[in-house]
């Protein structure tokens, strides 16, 4: 997954739980999360995720955990982040703290799954950060649920990053 990034913004650590294929058991379960109302999926894949991480001495010096927000509409409509059971597991795993309160979408845009590849990176403004003091020299895990071409984790991480002199770890639930 680190390969993904390369060139594009220092990660420090990546890691996704599975491998996203279509029409695969990834796809169902991720639909189901998202689509279907069954959020539990994404606390189901924290806790396995967070158990793993905790092992890891590379995942020790994480200081917060960071996930992908959600629009205001989109969050309405949704009733839930997909992400946030997920990121809250593996915040209980490795005994820091959850901040969905930093990273912020400020711009509605249409679900990634339809867009093609280079459109994908369209939309800089479509995330904020709040609280930036909080994120000096600290080392983020951003959250997500897929990651495919890696322009929405770049944006978030973009945004983290500048002038806060932090580090950026990922971890999603699939990779495409």
């Amino acid at each position: 997954m680190k390969q993904i990034f390369f060139g594009r913004f220092p990660v420090q650590q990546a890691t996704a739980l599975l491998l996203f294929q279509k029409k695969g058991i990834t796809q169902n379960l991720l639909h189901s999360l998202k689509y279907r109302g069954r959020k539990e999926i994404s606390s189901f894949f924290g806790k396995w995720l967070g158990e793993e991480l905790a092992e890891l001495e590379e995942y020790q010096n994480i200081d917060m955990i960071i996930p992908v927000p959600l629009h205001k509409i989109k969050l309405k409509k949704r009733g839930y982040n997909q992400v946030e059971g997920f990121g809250k597991e593996i915040a209980k795993a490795l005994n820091k703290p959850y901040r969905d309160d930093i990273l912020l979408k400020v711009t509605k845009s249409d679900s990634q799954v339809f867009k093609k590849r280079l459109t994908r990176f369209h939309g800089t403004h479509t995330f904020t950060v709040a609280h930036k003091e909080a994120l000096t020299e600290k080392h983020i895990l951003l959250v997500d649920d897929i990651v495919t071409t890696g322009a929405t984790l770049e944006q978030c991480a973009i945004k983290l990053l500048d002038g806060t002199q932090a580090k950026i770890s990922l971890a999603t639930i699939a990779i495409a």
